[in-house]
């Protein structure tokens, strides 16, 4: 397999001050991992910055307007209870934009099978026109629209196995027949939504709860039953990952108890999907994951399915 890994420097200089979890030394750590000898043959490739109209299919104007004058000089500035905004905010979060969208051209021209796009901020909080649970941008919802109207995909499926539910992209595509969005998450756990009865205008969002306490075993179950068998009969044309590595059982946000094998096992069931209906293309967008040793070994345990080493 071919696989790209999209970063860029830029992503450290985001800080949203002492002790919060959303830290820089979340890519460091990636970094290190995928800097082992046994991650050689991965491509990598620096985060453009995101374009504008790219943006502009998911969010209004007037909000993107409005962030980009609020970006401080200096400084900080809070948007909600645990979101703000430093100096290094905006360039950090477009070149998460710019990363998602230069990886699905990645996939979709046939340069790589699959990426894997380690920026932050994260984005799958963030609803049209709110910035929220440490998001600014949802880049996996924007990766979405822009395979769709750039390369004509018909179906997207996302994936989102963060511990907490993306509740920004279901907001996103509630109405959206064309988007299969499928989340696996504990409940109750912010930001309260991602109910099973939660399933979109055209039953195409899938919402698999998870309680405090599941474990690796319980959550292979939910996808065997819920989630992978809507995904091969909604057959998507490429398969977009929210990869929160947040359900692993050192995360100090939540209770689940995943280990690395965990994700490994859900990155095949995945590139499984994909394979029979989407000539394997794959892009995989980092969103949580804050203890820095299981955050580390399991992108590693990811990244290590998508190039076909396990």
């Amino acid at each position: 397999m071919t696989t790209l890994l999209f970063s860029h420097a830029a992503c450290q200089a985001h800080d949203m001050g002492p002790g919060h979890p959303e830290r820089p030394d979340r890519t460091r750590a990636i970094e290190k991992a995928l800097a082992n000898e046994r991650f050689a043959s991965l491509s990598r490739r620096e985060a453009a910055m995101g374009a504008a109209d790219a943006i502009l299919r998911v969010h209004p104007r007037d909000y993107y307007e409005r962030l980009a004058k609020a970006a401080p000089t200096a400084g900080m500035i809070q948007l909600d209870a645990d979101t703000r905004m430093n100096p290094g905010t905006w360039e950090a979060s477009l070149r998460a934009v710019g990363a998602a969208t230069a990886a699905v051209d990645a996939v979709m021209l046939g340069a790589a099978d699959n990426a894997f796009v380690a920026t932050r901020p994260p984005g799958h909080h963030a609803e049209r026109a709110t910035a929220m649970g440490f998001c600014f941008f949802n880049n996996v919802a924007i990766a979405a629209r822009h395979a769709k109207a750039v390369h004509g995909a018909e179906r997207v499926a996302i994936v989102d196995f963060d511990v907490h539910h993306g509740n920004g992209t279901q907001d996103i595509f509630y109405a959206d027949k064309s988007v299969l969005f499928c989340s696996s998450h504990e409940m109750p756990l912010y930001p309260g939504s991602g109910a099973r009865g939660e399933r979109g205008e055209h039953d195409q969002i899938v919402n698999a709860p998870l309680r405090a306490g599941d474990d690796g075993a319980i959550f292979r179950e939910m996808y065997e039953t819920a989630i992978l068998p809507r995904l091969a009969a909604f057959a998507p044309d490429l398969v977009l990952v929210s990869a929160g590595f947040d359900a692993h059982h050192r995360d100090p946000l939540a209770n689940v108890n995943l280990v690395e094998d965990d994700f490994a096992w859900v990155t095949g069931r995945l590139m499984d999907v994909a394979a029979r209906s989407a000539k394997s293309r794959i892009v995989s967008l980092l969103e949580g994951g804050y203890d820095l040793q299981g955050l580390a070994g399991s992108v590693a345990a990811h990244v290590g399915v998508l190039m076909g080493m396990a």
